[in-house]
């Protein structure tokens, strides 16, 4: 099953404020995190939803394997 390709301006609509879903992107890939009780409301410590976190995570306390336990809902436009 080929993914959806979605423009940053659509995921940031993904925010947990303007559309229920509550969506990040890293290294291209769009994970929905709706389910995760750490990003309720659209807020994960100081990071947003909606966004593209690629360079946020490497000043974070884990690693790119927390993405695994979410689900894959799309690829992220290359502008």
């Amino acid at each position: 099953m080929e993914l959806p390709v979605y423009t940053r301006s659509q995921l940031a609509l993904r925010n947990g404020q303007d559309k229920p879903e509550i969506w990040v992107a890293y290294l291209g890939k769009i994970y929905d995190v709706t389910r995760s009780r750490l990003w309720r409301n659209g807020k994960h410590y100081e990071h947003w939803a909606g966004q593209d976190l690629s360079e946020e995570l490497a000043a974070a306390p884990h690693n790119q394997n927390v993405f695994d336990k979410f689900e894959v809902v799309g690829i992220l436009a290359i502008p």
